[in-house]
């Protein structure tokens, strides 16, 4: 070939390269349109791995994305994992993004096959990440009922976690809450309709995905109707198999058809599906591979929930959970106890026959393949001077808001309590029931002053703070109406995500007294249940910054009120319900 004729085939050559390249970083590819170098790259890499190296791509560990010295034993413990072990990927758990980004890459850089990273980004990257955009819980989206915004808070993510080198989110959640006293899944489930928890989460699956990020449906079978928390013991799902078909099925069968890159499994106990006596479906083979390989025909990874949850380590060894859970068919083990032991009980399982190679090699394989269409093979790093240009963008903040405005659900308003007028004087009682969180409604409490100059403001806690609702009792009595903020968060391992007793009984002794008082839910939209007899219930659906500012922006009149409750709540008000309330116009 001639020199000229050379350059005349390269130049284009590289051009597709490159052009194929950058797609891989921006969309995740369907396993049937991979291309044949992708499939050639895996199965070349399996042929040169040794037993160690494929069964370690099939072990997650966690790791932070905050500073740390390289003589940090945390650090070189991670390091060990990665270079020794050959882990398959990362687990993000929380860090700022420069930092991030930096040991995205250092690990990268000393893995012998590109990292899978992956990262519970449920509420956006800036549910783990200082700097990225935070967006509401999914129940937000269900009060919203918007597809659009399901779409782009998807996009948003992916576009947020790619920059900095996250390639899979732990996200949407598609369980259907249909047991108010969840107190693990609630307002992070899009509501208890199936067919609108399959519709909303389908757009972010969608948005996720057609912008390079995979997304996980969870925690299949479905997580929705219990009232414990596999972080702490093993829930049972006591549903016969129509309801499980009709309603915790439905929306993984949507997100299927949708193309979901992955599925994460849930610890529970399903009696319907399991007859072995407390075996998790996390290592079922009946739920894992009858269900929902060969019924439900998904094809892409599964995995499993964290294996360092008491719903498993309660019942089963690290190693025996593992070995379980891939004989069941599971693909990728996520967060064991002591990622070592379990790796060299792999090992041993497999050189003894009880865990066939071909089982092994069958979720390699998906592993593998995931990598190519994430287009890892060709590139894994990112750049930390493309960050201030991506993350936090205004756009991307400015559709986060709108979101979060449009859930904001108004429930009642006897007697038209709200919109507040500037004249009157009111009591904001700032209740929380997280430990440590004594000042939660802070920011509340300087956007309604800001508004309502004659605002008093007392704080209390589940510990603290009892003298002070003995004077906010006291106050009450002289003034128009009491604002009672409301926060518990919800978060694993608590156990519940209700109010505590005392600032029940302070709520229920202002109505008694007859005491005029609009309660504002910065968590579950159940806590109306304890105390129906308040004249005005706002539902935010988390607690943030921004929440409480669009909340003093919502009692006074300056934002319109629209979203509609997601779920019913039981004797009060069915799911659907929402008072509309328009914005009252500036008198020029």
């Amino acid at each position: 070939m001639k020199r000229k004729e050379y350059w005349k085939w390269l130049i284009p050559t590289i051009l597709v390269g490159f052009m194929l390249g950058c797609a891989a970083g921006l969309r995740v590819q369907d396993e049937a349109t991979s291309f044949p170098g992708d499939r050639q790259w895996v199965e070349k890499t399996i042929r040169k791995m040794t037993l160690e190296e494929k069964i370690g791509q099939l072990v997650v560990a966690r790791y932070t994305g905050e500073f740390f010295n390289f003589d940090s034993p945390y650090l070189k413990k991670l390091e060990e994992l990665v270079r020794n072990y050959h882990l398959g990927g990362l687990i993000l758990f929380g860090g700022e993004a420069l930092e991030t980004a930096y040991f995205t890459n250092h690990f990268q850089k000393l893995s012998k096959i590109p990292l899978l990273i992956a990262s519970d980004l449920e509420r956006g990257a800036g549910n783990q990440v200082t700097g990225a955009t935070l967006f509401p819980p999914l129940m937000a989206l269900g009060a919203a009922d918007s597809e659009e915004l399901a779409y782009e808070m998807g996009r948003i993510t992916a576009i947020e976690g790619r920059a900095l080198g996250i390639h899979m989110t732990y996200a949407p959640v598609v369980d259907v809450n249909i047991n108010p006293d969840n107190p693990i899944i609630n307002t992070r489930s899009v509501g208890e309709d199936p067919e609108q928890v399959a519709r909303i989460t389908r757009a972010f699956i969608r948005g996720c995905q057609s912008h390079g990020m995979m997304a996980t449906a969870k925690h299949f079978p479905g997580h929705g109707d219990t009232d414990q928390d596999s972080h702490s013991l093993l829930p049972v799902i006591r549903a016969d198999q129509e309801r499980l078909r009709r309603v915790e099925l439905y929306p993984f069968r949507v997100a299927i058809e949708a193309g979901v890159d992955s599925i994460m499994t849930a610890h529970l106990y399903i009696p319907a599906l399991e007859p072995e006596e407390g075996l998790p479906a996390t290592l079922s083979p009946r739920i894992m591979t009858d269900l929902l390989r060969k019924q439900m025909g998904f094809k892409g990874l599964i995995v499993t929930d964290a294996l360092e949850m008491r719903g498993i380590t309660g019942y089963f060894g690290d190693e025996e959970a593992a070995l379980r859970a891939l004989k069941a068919g599971v693909d990728l083990l996520l967060l064991p106890l002591d990622p070592v032991k379990v790796i060299e009980h792999l090992k041993r399982a497999v050189k003894s026959g009880e865990l066939p190679l071909s089982r092994v090699e069958e979720s390699l394989r998906r592993v593998l393949l995931a990598k190519t269409r994430l287009g890892l093979h060709r590139r894994r790093f990112v750049s930390l001077e493309r960050l201030p240009l991506v993350l936090g963008k205004q756009e991307f903040k400015d559709i986060a808001r709108k979101t979060f405005a449009a859930a904001i659900t108004l429930v009642k308003n006897e007697n038209d309590l709200l919109p507040i007028k500037k004249d009157k004087k009111v009591v904001l009682v700032s209740l929380s029931s997280d430990p440590g969180d004594y000042y939660a409604g802070r920011r509340l409490a300087t956007e309604l002053a800001s508004r309502l100059p004659s605002t008093r403001v007392f704080y209390a806690d589940g510990d603290t703070g009892r003298e002070k609702l003995g004077e906010a009792l006291s106050a009450a009595a002289s003034v128009d109406l009491v604002v009672a903020a409301l926060f518990s968060s919800l978060r694993s391992g608590k156990g519940t995500v209700d109010l505590e007793p005392v600032h029940v009984d302070f709520i229920r002794q202002l109505t008694a007294a007859g005491v005029r008082v609009i309660a504002l839910s910065f968590g579950s939209p159940y806590f109306l249940r304890h105390f129906p007899d308040v004249g005005g219930y706002l539902c935010f659906y988390r607690n943030t910054p921004e929440t409480q500012e669009l909340a003093a922006m919502a009692i006074t009149g300056e934002i319109k009120i629209s979203g509609q409750l997601p779920v019913s709540l039981p004797g009060l008000f069915p799911r659907g319900h929402g008072l509309v309330l328009e914005k009252i116009e500036e008198v020029k």
